[in-house]
This record gives structure tokens, C-alpha cells and sequence, in this order.
């Protein structure tokens, strides 16, 4: 009888160690909300069950309705690893404990992809001066306010370099996803939307006739590729099978190619470090500058105190670039 209990109590502690192991390899992978649910989870499923295979871990992919979503994921340890872009990346570094791995490449060989202004081809608006001869007549499809190309960088190489602000220049303004913002132009439901040149390529690809209703406008200097986040306390053995996996796939095996390629025109991925942020930082900060300056209710002493602060980081961020 008391081996029998020994017997028991042993089977129990093993079970009870199992079940802990496996519960410490759960790993939860935040996406950003480019497009719905349901599209997302159909393009990153098949690299998530590939990631299950080859790591040991059990993965999951976390959505959330918007990009703040998947930031505060992270932040409260529900994500541990996730696919951001620069703008997001950025919060999550910041405030979620985060810290760029690796980056998305391109089967062009581009290092990375573009901000676009898109209208319908049959609009009335052929070019720049068009939309901004009388934006309080044109609606504005806006992107998510942690998007990198559809809020950020238009932000300030487009709006802020014509003197307008997306938010209150237009004569309606709808912040959506990319997917949304696309669609609502291809069927004329706004006159203008942010968007970018990854969810074009996509367009072309999959549904060619809605791709021959979108006549972009504008086109932003080039954003680096999007990069892939984890939490900086994830343990070693998990990082690196974490960073094994990315950085070995789609490589040769034409599985991993077609899976990897219908998820945007991806080739794989590569190393990377929270430095690829750096000139998105700047963007931030020279827009939170422009903020201040055009900012009439504040004091001339206040803004000067702000602007020397922000001017502090942008010599700290252009130190670290030398």
C-alpha cells in the first residue's frame, strides 16, 4: 500500500511537471490588424502550423481589432512575439518590453515597401493639387493611429508637407484598416485613403480587376520592411528557436516559399535590431515638433522648453546612426 501511494504520488509530480513544461512552451503570436481577422489568420496560419512542427512550441496567432491591441498584448505578456510594423514596433518597444529580432524581405529584392495615396481611377482627382485645392470637400480614408504607412509617414511627408491636417483639414475622415481603406475606394465610398504598396501587389495578384480601379496619387520615400517583435524576457532556449525558425524560412523548401509569398510578395525574413527604427523615430519626433510649433494656446516659453527636449532625442537618435 505505501508503494502504492509513492507510485501515485511519483505519476503525479511527472504529470504535474508535464503539464507546467508544456504550458511554458505556449507561445502567442500577435499580428496586425492590415486586414480582418479571418483573411489574416488564412494567410499566417499555415507559417504558424509550420512554426508548431519545427520549434516544439505550441503557437497561436493573436489578433486584435486594432494595432494597440497587439501592443498592449505584449505589454501584459499575452503576446510574446509579433509581426508589427515600424510605427507599432516602436510603441512596442517602448512600453511593452519588446525588441526587434528579425524583418520581413522581398522576393523584388526591395528593402522594404512604400506609403501610398490612393484614389478610384474614375475620380475627379488626377493629381496632388487636385485633393488639396479644397480638401473640405474630399473624404479621407485614414489608417489605424499606430500604422507606419497609413498614418505616420503621410502624415508627414504628404499632409503636413501641403500644410494640412489629416484630422481636421477634410470634410470627413474614416480611420480604418488597409483593407477597409482599399476596398472603400475601389468602390468609390471615399475619395481618397493612406495605404501602401505591400496591400497593392496583393491587390494585383488576387483580384486584378479591383486592382485596375485604384490610381495612386502619391508615393512616400521607401519605409523599411516590417519587423518582427518579441518580449525581452522570453527565455534564451525559446528565443532561439524563435529566431531559428524565421530566419531559416522559405529558404529553399517550395512549401514554405508559396506560404510565405501569399501572406504579401515575402521572401523570407532576416536578422534585424531595434536600430531599423531609428529613422521612423525621427519622422515621430519632427512631427511632435511641427505639433508644438503650430500650437497656439501654448506658451512661447513652454514650446521652447519642449522643442529643446525633442531636439535632445533627435541628436541622441542621430549619434546612435554614426
Amino acid at each position: 500500500m505505501k508503494f502504492l501511494r509513492s507510485l501515485l504520488v511519483g505519476v503525479a509530480a511527472v504529470s504535474a511537471f508535464a503539464s507546467f513544461a508544456a504550458h511554458a512552451e505556449d507561445l502567442n503570436l500577435g499580428i496586425i490588424s492590415t486586414d480582418s481577422s479571418a483573411v489574416l489568420k488564412q494567410r499566417w496560419q499555415p507559417l504558424i502550423d509550420d512554426m508548431n512542427k519545427q520549434t516544439g512550441l505550441n503557437v497561436k496567432a493573436f489578433f486584435a481589432t486594432d494595432y494597440a491591441g497587439i501592443i498592449e498584448g505584449m505589454r501584459f505578456n499575452k503576446v510574446q512575439v509579433a509581426y508589427l510594423g515600424n510605427a507599432s514596433a516602436i510603441e512596442a518597444v517602448d512600453r511593452s518590453y519588446g525588441e526587434v529580432f528579425a524583418k520581413t524581405t522581398y522576393s523584388n529584392g526591395e528593402a522594404g515597401y512604400y506609403s501610398v495615396l490612393i484614389t478610384n481611377v474614375n475620380s475627379r482627382f488626377k493629381t496632388l493639387d487636385d485633393v488639396f485645392r479644397n480638401t473640405q470637400d474630399v473624404t479621407l480614408g485614414f489608417g489605424d493611429p499606430n500604422s507606419t504607412s497609413g498614418t505616420l509617414i503621410p502624415g508627414y511627408y504628404l499632409f503636413a508637407q501641403h500644410n494640412a491636417n489629416p484630422r481636421t483639414s477634410f470634410k470627413t475622415v474614416l480611420p480604418s484598416s488597409h483593407e477597409a481603406n482599399l476596398l472603400a475606394v475601389v468602390n468609390n465610398k471615399v475619395d481618397i485613403a493612406t495605404n501602401n504598396t505591400e496591400m497593392l501587389d496583393t491587390l494585383k495578384k488576387q483580384h486584378p480587376d479591383r486592382f485596375a480601379q485604384v490610381r495612386v496619387l502619391w508615393q512616400s520615400p521607401l519605409i523599411p520592411s516590417d519587423p518582427l517583435v518579441w518580449r525581452k524576457d522570453l527565455p534564451d532556449a525559446t528565443k532561439e528557436k524563435v529566431r531559428k525558425f524565421f530566419l531559416n524560412y522559405a529558404k529553399s523548401d517550395a512549401h514554405e516559399k508559396a506560404v510565405i509569398a501569399n501572406i504579401f510578395n515575402y521572401s523570407g525574413f532576416s536578422a534585424s535590431s531595434d536600430a531599423q527604427l531609428l529613422p521612423i523615430r525621427q519622422v515621430a519626433l519632427f512631427q511632435q515638433k511641427q505639433k508644438i510649433e503650430n500650437d497656439a494656446a501654448m506658451s512661447d516659453a513652454d514650446k521652447k522648453t519642449q522643442m529643446a527636449a525633442i531636439d535632445a532625442k533627435l541628436s541622441a537618435l542621430n549619434a546612435q546612426k554614426q
